[in-house]
Formats: structure tokens, C-alpha cells, sequence
């Protein structure tokens, strides 16, 4: 399954909203550094999911 995320990083709370089908939102505490966003962001999914973190894949990153 292909999904399109829209992150929010360095946000206030941790929160994952489904806007469609493949279409989320979701607010990472992590800063854009060094990855760690990527890693909340991969975390926060798999709980949302119910799924492992390695079963989630991020394909491509955002741009500033």
C-alpha cells in the first residue's frame, strides 16, 4: 500500500490524521534533523497502523 504523509515536525503533540484513504497528516515531536523526523514519523504510523516500524517504508522525503 502506497500512502501520501503530510508531516508536521517539531509540533507540540504527536497526533495522526487521516484526511482519505492514502492521505494522512501527522505531527512528530522529533526536529528535521539527522533523520529524526523520518523515525517518528515511521514510529507514529506503525502504532497508528498496528503495524511493526519495519514494515513501514519511507519512500521519498519532503522539501523545506
Amino acid at each position: 500500500m502506497l500512502i501520501k504523509v503530510k508531516v508536521k515536525p517539531d509540533a507540540d503533540e504527536v497526533a495522526v490524521e487521516r484526511k482519505s484513504d492514502d492521505k494522512f497528516k501527522v505531527k512528530a515531536r522529533a526536529e528535521p534533523k539527522r533523520g529524526e523526523a523520518n523515525k517518528a514519523v515511521q514510529s507514529v504510523l506503525a502504532s497508528y497502523l498496528d503495524l511493526n516500524k519495519n514494515q513501514i517504508r519511507l519512500v521519498k522525503g519532503g522539501k523545506q
